[in-house]
Parts: structure tokens; C-alpha cells; sequence
């Protein structure tokens, strides 16, 4: 099976210019010479402060190359292997980068795999897309944890008095992660930022199939985040999985396979 290529695309101007790194798997033939070029392509849009490494991503990487379809993977700037800082970050931002790779990366019908704040990139990108006169580039959506609007609905309503002090004294506050050994960093400008990029203020036409995949354990996002999402998308072509003893990464096994099973799904649909 051929490897993924590596590839950079250079996004901003003048000081705000960063490197943005991907990994990007051609369609083609499998393994077995079976033509996937009749797939969409899998387009993988990773969680706040993830990167394209981790298990989903490699196991939707794996997947897309015995089913021959293409799959893009990159790292929002100041994740993973690309550059820029990360405390420069906002959905604007990441937004403007996933625009960019898709077009630079990608051609015809994707489908978004969108991890947790990934979801909300993934909407966004629809809206996009769709103002553009894009709509068919979208096949379809696989939304993992979904976290649209998490800054306003999510985090805001939980901010300590400690913690918006912070906020307006210094511009950001941290805390510390379960995920890894460096403490979160939240800014202002993610907070106000987050508020202009809102998608639960209305319906959201993607004008595809969403299906989305949502742990009841989950300590970062509730389930019924979820289910507010699916109050503003149009009622057909939209599936909700509910996994009771589902965490937030939903990265077992039997997690990846319900993702790759949901993508199949979307693929396979005339």
C-alpha cells in the first residue's frame, strides 16, 4: 500500500505567513486493483490542539487506502508539524486554513471528518463552501464529538470569576488537560472570535448526509450538545449514534470501527 506524500502549503502574508503541513493520500487502485476513484475523498479535520498522528486520523488514512480513496490530513497552525503560534489561534483562523488546504489539496466530492472543535471547522467549511457556489464538493459529513459553538455554549457559562479575570487582565487563561502534559490555553480572541463564527444560530444546510457519532461518557462535550446540533440540521439525511460508555476521543476499536463504518455509509450513497 503506497505511504501518505507530505506536502506544505504556505497560508497568510507578511508577518502573519505560516507554514501549514499535510499528509495526503492519492485515490487510485487498491491493494487488490480495485478502482476507488468512484469515492469521495476523506478530508480529516482534527480537535483543539490535536494533530494529524492520532489514532482516528491514521486508521481513516489506513482505511481510505484499502478502499482506494484519496485522504488529506494537515495540522491547523500551531499544531502538530505546522507552523505559526498557537496562541495566534481562532476558528477564523483554522477556518482559513482548512479552506485553503482543501482547495490546494483536494479535487470533486470530499467527505469532512470532523473531530470535536474539527466539527464545528467542518460545518463552517460547508457554509463556505456553499456561498462560494461549492456545494458539490461536499459529500457528506462524519461530525465525531461534534463541538460547534463550544466557546459560547460550552465554556463561557463555566468560566470562573478567576478565569475572566484572566481573561480581560492578560488576554488568555490556562488550564490543565487530561490529553497531554502542557495545560490548555484559551484567549480572548478565541472567545470573541468563537461568537462570529456561530452555526447554532440558525439552519445549517450542508446539503449532504451528516452523520454524527457522540459518547454519552463524555466529559468535554455532553451528549446532548448533539442533539442541539441535530435541532438545526435539516431533518433528513441526518444520523445520530449514541454510544453509552463513549468517552470524547471515541478512539477504541469498536469507536473507529462505527466511524469508518458511518464513512462507508457516505460513501457508498448515490
Amino acid at each position: 500500500m503506497m505511504q501518505p506524500e507530505a506536502g506544505t502549503l504556505t497560508v497568510g502574508t507578511g508577518d502573519d505567513t505560516r507554514e501549514i503541513a499535510a499528509l495526503i493520500r492519492r485515490g487510485g487502485s487498491t491493494a487488490a486493483d480495485q478502482p476507488g476513484a468512484g469515492r469521495p475523498g476523506l478530508v480529516w479535520l482534527g480537535g483543539y490542539r490535536s494533530d494529524m498522528s492520532g489514532s482516528k486520523a491514521e486508521a481513516l488514512c489506513r482505511h481510505a487506502g484499502e478502499t482506494g480513496q484519496a485522504c488529506l490530513r494537515f495540522d491547523y497552525s500551531g499544531h502538530g508539524a505546522s507552523g505559526g503560534s498557537f496562541r495566534d489561534g481562532t476558528i477564523s483562523r483554522w477556518l482559513a486554513e482548512s479552506m485553503a488546504a482543501f482547495e490546494h489539496f483536494t479535487t470533486g466530492p470530499q467527505i469532512l471528518v470532523g473531530s470535536s472543535m474539527g466539527g464545528w471547522i467542518a460545518l463552517r467549511m460547508v457554509q463556505e463552501l456553499r456561498a462560494q457556489g461549492l456545494s458539490d464538493r461536499v459529500a457528506g459529513l462524519v461530525l465525531i464529538a461534534p463541538a460547534p459553538d463550544f466557546t459560547l455554549e460550552l465554556m463561557e457559562p463555566e468560566l470562573t470569576e478567576a478565569q475572566r479575570a484572566a481573561l480581560e487582565r492578560d488576554g488568555y487563561y490556562e488550564e490543565p488537560t487530561p490529553y497531554g502534559p502542557d495545560p490548555n490555553v484559551f484567549t480572548r480572541a478565541l472567545f470573541e472570535d468563537g461568537r462570529a463564527n456561530r452555526v447554532l444560530d440558525g439552519l445549517i444546510e450542508t446539503g449532504a448526509p451528516v452523520h454524527i457519532i457522540q459518547g454519552m461518557a463524555d466529559p468535554d462535550v455532553p451528549w446532548r450538545h448533539a442533539l442541539k446540533l441535530v435541532e438545526h440540521l435539516p431533518s433528513d439525511n441526518v444520523t445520530l449514534t449514541l454510544i453509552r460508555d463513549g468517552d470524547h476521543r471515541l478512539s477504541r476499536d469498536e469507536d473507529i470501527a462505527r466511524i469508518l463504518a458511518a464513512v462507508d455509509t457516505i460513501a457508498q450513497t448515490p
